[in-house]
């Protein structure tokens, strides 16, 4: 698979069930890589790189650090000898000090049912990685800027681009519904959703970025996990997300009542563990879940080498 243009000077790779960007500045022409998707793809970014743009990029941002968002990133940062940005309040799960909250497999789908199975992290790429400036300058990119979009991650960050309303939003919102195997593998259906629940640890925090990003009233929306939106549509269900939060949250998880709270040391203090009302079908089904994630793991980093 191939980039595609998702806006000016936007392109979009997907990696499994993720995707990452190539930005290209206008003025300048240099470029910068947001996000760097899922481990074993580190091969196929760069052949878009070259294919693309035919040189390193400026820098690496970071929406956030979970772990199919940082796949790539330290193999790429090393081999261009590139900088990586992210924001204060998640350098400390790039640089060693944190693992993030402990996942949520109590909020409904397949996919949460895998997610005790996914790596919280830290990962620790030393002086590689560095704070986003203040006053929301992106490195590289002199038309975009960085909004603090904190729920899904504490130190969580969305770009925009004023001149024509275009939204990286990575997974403060996302446009499918990530908990389900289906929709994740295959992006359907298409519609503005909550960040995926089993690795949101601050709900309140994550109504209050959607509230943001929907008062950005953006043009073009594209995410971490999903198909890119266009237009009034997007705009009225981003909007409705905002303003029906509380319906589109999970009803029940461990983070609901209460968040995880983080610092700039990391994670200070989880809720309690929730009890999991086990039965056959549940198991039956975590067990299916599991199964066909690693079977498309495996089919697509042999696709990817």
């Amino acid at each position: 698979m191939k980039a595609e243009r998702v806006a000016p000077d936007v392109f979009r790779l997907r990696t499994m069930m993720v995707n990452l960007y190539f930005v290209r500045d206008g003025a300048s022409g240099e470029w910068v890589l947001v996000d760097t998707g899922m481990p074993g793809f580190t091969g196929r970014i760069r052949r878009e790189a070259e294919r693309l743009f035919g040189t390193r990029p400026r820098a690496i941002v970071l929406t956030h650090g979970h772990m199919d968002h940082v796949g790539a990133v330290r193999q790429l940062a090393e081999g261009w000898g590139v900088p990586v940005y992210a924001h204060p309040l998640e350098l400390p799960y790039l640089t060693g000090r944190s693992k993030y909250p402990p996942s949520d497999p109590t909020v409904g789908g397949t996919q949460s049912w895998m997610s005790p199975l996914l790596s919280r992290g830290p990962i620790d790429l030393g002086s590689r990685v560095h704070m986003l400036p203040r006053g929301g300058a992106v490195p590289g990119l002199s038309q975009w800027q960085w909004l603090l979009t904190c729920g899904h991650t504490p130190g969580h960050v969305s770009l925009f681009r004023e001149g024509d309303r275009t939204l990286i939003a990575g997974d403060a919102v996302v446009t499918t519904r990530q908990e389900s195997t289906l929709g994740a593998m295959f992006e359907v259906p298409t519609f503005v959703w909550r960040p995926p629940a089993y690795f949101t640890p601050d709900w309140q925090g994550a109504r209050r970025s959607v509230e943001t990003l929907a008062a950005l009233e953006p043009d073009v929306l594209v995410t971490g996990h999903g198909r890119p939106m266009h237009g009034a549509a997007m705009r009225r269900q981003l909007r409705d997300l905002a303003d029906r939060f509380e319906q589109y949250m999970p009803s029940s998880g461990r983070y609901i009542p209460y968040p995880a709270v983080a610092d700039e040391r990391g994670v200070v203090h989880v809720p309690p563990k929730p009890g999991l009302a086990l039965n056959g079908a549940t198991i039956a089904a975590g067990v299916g879940a599991v199964a066909v994630g690693v079977g498309l793991l495996a089919l697509a980093r042999r696709r990817a080498a």
